[in-house]
């Protein structure tokens, strides 16, 4: 009987947890947990001293900002490629923003749902440069390192069938153990995101002018946040929170110059994300300043690309696919009306 009522009552309270949602369990719990690489620059990584930065976290900490109008009151929780599923699946973060990549699979059959894409890249080639390697052909017969549970290996061995060509493939867990790995010769190449490689050999390796990216690019890597499915409210808060940022960046609304935006822009679009009019914040049950929120402690999304992986970063990353629309990319917001 004790069991039955226990069993029952556990039933009951995961019942009221799922009703009530994550948006309603952030605000109890005070913070929003978010889960993150275990360390990769640019992304989400934390500094000397202990603070978490990156495009990936800015990610959050616009969530937070947005819902307590506080970007600090966030949790990060370092994940691998293999547990981070896991963890948005069972509740113990609220966000995976971890530079995962878009795909079918993920979107349709893990009981997940991936937000909207906040970096475009694709898989791309590290290698010595002593090697003399000009393109991935070049590697044939050779070992290439990757990391465990992510895309790329499926896309090398699309790639190989596609070309006739064999590679030796060696799975490895994190990005540090990657770094050892290669740097020790076991690997001839190490391959990922064209961004991850970037990060090790701009931080991760000893000499950076030892390594070159090859031009080779494999695939498409669409890479962004995910939520758990069926909760369509934070779901909305976490797109828009990302949307907010493009939006504002579109409109020349930036860190700086919101307050000045919010007293005096006749601009319509900028007037209802500012909170100025309209009740877009209500709608999602959050307070009518939440953009403003992002954009004053976050800044919009060219200030979190630039001083992350643009050119006031390590990695010095040229805007390319993920600049604005209307300059030649493919950062587009969803109209604000």
């Amino acid at each position: 009987m004790n069991r039955l009522l226990a069993f029952g009552l556990t039933m009951l309270l995961g019942l009221a947890s799922a009703q009530a949602g994550t948006l309603e369990n952030v605000r109890q719990k005070g913070s929003v947990s978010c889960g993150v690489n275990v360390g990769l620059g640019g992304f989400s990584m934390p500094d000397s001293k202990g603070v978490w930065k990156g495009l990936d976290v800015d990610a959050c900490r616009a969530v937070a900002a947005a819902v307590f109008g506080d970007a600090e009151k966030v949790k990060y929780v370092p994940t691998t490629g293999t547990s981070r599923f896991a963890a948005l699946q069972s509740g113990e973060i609220d966000i995976l923003a971890r530079n995962t990549t878009f795909t079918f699979v993920r979107d349709a059959t893990i009981g997940l749902r991936m937000v909207m894409v906040n970096f475009y890249d694709g898989q791309g080639f590290l290698v010595p440069k002593t090697s003399k390697v000009q393109h991935l052909p070049d590697l044939a017969g050779g070992t290439i390192c990757m990391l465990q549970g992510s895309t790329h290996e499926m896309n090398l061995a699309d790639w190989m069938k596609q070309h006739n060509t064999d590679f030796k493939i060696v799975l490895l867990d994190t990005t540090d153990v990657l770094i050892k790995t290669l740097l020790s010769g076991r690997c001839d190449a190490a391959s990922s995101d064209s961004s991850n490689l970037a990060s090790i050999r701009g931080a991760g390796v000893p000499n950076p002018d030892d390594f070159v990216i090859l031009s080779d690019r494999i695939s498409k890597e669409p890479l962004g946040p995910m939520v758990r499915q069926s909760d369509d409210k934070w779901l909305d808060i976490v797109r828009w929170s990302m949307m907010a940022m493009i939006e504002a960046e579109e409109n020349g609304v930036t860190s700086g110059n919101a307050d000045k935006m919010l007293a005096e822009s006749a601009n319509p679009t900028v007037q209802r994300l500012l909170g100025k009019t309209g009740d877009f914040g209500k709608l999602m049950g959050l307070d009518n300043a939440w953009a403003l929120n992002i954009i004053k402690q976050v800044g919009n999304y060219s200030e979190s690309y630039e001083r992350n992986v643009g050119m006031g970063s390590s990695l010095k990353l040229d805007r390319g696919p993920n600049a604005l629309w209307s300059k030649g990319g493919l950062m587009y917001p969803i109209p604000f009306r």
